[in-house]
């Protein structure tokens, strides 16, 4: 009972929160002026949306350490002075524009933290070749290897934020998933709190969602993108990744999948064409799928469902059914190209008999990471220009 109470708070704190977070981004002037599809400018959008989510976390978190369901320990003082370095940067990424190497020198500042005040660190792995044996790290292998997946983890959702409501929701279903597979395992893992802190992240992302679904009222910027990314990796390092006596990386790689194999083929891409890995492109695959002849709506849906299906992989390897969960990660592929298709074959119908709205869709990029460019205006406006898909 005590995770669905958590989940409603932190839903219902972020739904509030989001309004008020709409109107102190325009008093701050931390808003952008998106374009749509012919390029023209709209009206401004708040940028900072991120607030209302991380709030809605804080206060779900509060309620668990005073209810005595979570104890206020390293673990989790560790991911709170993480949380702050994220809340720092994320907002003067959102407000002026941070370069990329001042946002991974933050990034690997928050990771260095958390690591330093909670003590916990990717430490072993199984041996898959050799089940009930684990292999030790060093301290010197063990601290990089976390740092990689916190920062790698950060940046995955913030690469994913690129069309309206996309990052939120994928966040939203890959912290259920991760919930869920906490919750039937959590007898073997080393953290109690993981169950909690996944039902607070989900719920506080599905209340900032139906502002930043398409069209989107607010985006979560980079303060949102990364804060999600950050918890994600964090809370799987706390429990996940040390809970299984097999396959222990393959569950939280498969639940947060559909951010960490864009990520992964978008490096691969731009080292292929001798670009720096973190140059901008529209190769990602909700890129792609606007390009096949998708709505904005259509591939956000259809990139929800993949990664539900990627959270249902985990959560049957957790079952160490592995067959399965090996015929669906199979098929996944083959059905949103398939259903791609149809969808795409549909809306050509719809044109053709004149059934569409009749005007150009808007799409929003989402400002936190790979979708557009923000430039700053006029010294007397103190609003920076929006950022383009």
């Amino acid at each position: 009972m005590n995770y669905a109470i958590t989940l409603l708070i932190a839903l219902i704190v972020a739904f509030i929160a989001t309004p008020l977070v709409n109107k102190l981004a325009f008093r701050l002037g931390a808003t952008g002026l998106p374009k749509d599809s012919r390029g023209k400018l709209n009206k401004p959008i708040a940028l900072i949306g991120g607030l209302a989510i991380i709030a809605g976390f804080l206060v779900a978190l509060l309620y668990n350490i005073v209810s005595g369901d979570i104890m206020p320990d390293r673990s989790v003082f560790g991911m709170l002075a993480g949380i702050a370095v994220i809340l720092f940067y994320g907002y003067l990424d959102d407000r002026y524009t941070l370069s990329w190497k001042f946002k991974a020198a933050f990034q690997f500042l928050a990771a260095i933290t958390y690591i330093l005040i909670s003590d916990q660190q990717i430490d072993f792995l199984t041996n898959p070749f050799m089940p009930g044996e684990v292999i030790d790290f060093a301290p010197y292998v063990a601290w990089p290897l976390t740092i990689l997946w916190i920062m790698g983890i950060t940046n995955a959702i913030n690469f994913i934020d690129g069309l309206d409501g996309l990052a939120a929701g994928v966040s939203g279903i890959s912290a259920l998933s991760l919930f869920f597979v906490s919750v039937i395992s959590i007898g073997e893992m080393d953290s109690m709190t993981a169950p909690f802190l996944m039902a607070a992240l989900a719920g506080a992302a599905l209340g900032f969602l139906p502002f930043n679904f398409n069209p989107a009222k607010i985006f979560m910027g980079e303060t949102g993108a990364a804060f999600l990314g950050f918890t994600l990796a964090v809370v799987s390092v706390q429990g996940m990744l040390k809970s299984y006596a097999m396959i222990s990386l393959a569950i939280p790689v498969l639940i947060i999948g559909l951010p960490i194999f864009d990520v992964a083929f978008a490096i691969v891409r731009r080292i292929a064409k001798k670009a720096s890995p973190a140059a901008r492109d529209t190769s990602h695959l909700h890129h792609k799928l606007i390009s096949m002849g998708l709505t904005q709506k259509q591939s956000v849906l259809l990139l929800y469902t993949a990664s539900a299906v990627l959270g249902l992989c985990g959560f049957i390897f957790a079952n160490k059914n592995y067959i399965s969960a090996a015929v669906l990660l199979i098929l996944l592929p083959i059905f949103v190209f398939a259903f791609a298709k149809y969808l795409i074959g549909d809306n050509a119908e719809k044109q053709a008999g004149g059934g569409g709205s009749g005007g150009p869709e808007i799409e929003f990029g989402a400002p936190g990471g790979d979708a557009a460019e923000k430039k700053t205006a006029a010294p007397m406006s103190g609003v920076p220009e929006g950022r383009k898909a």
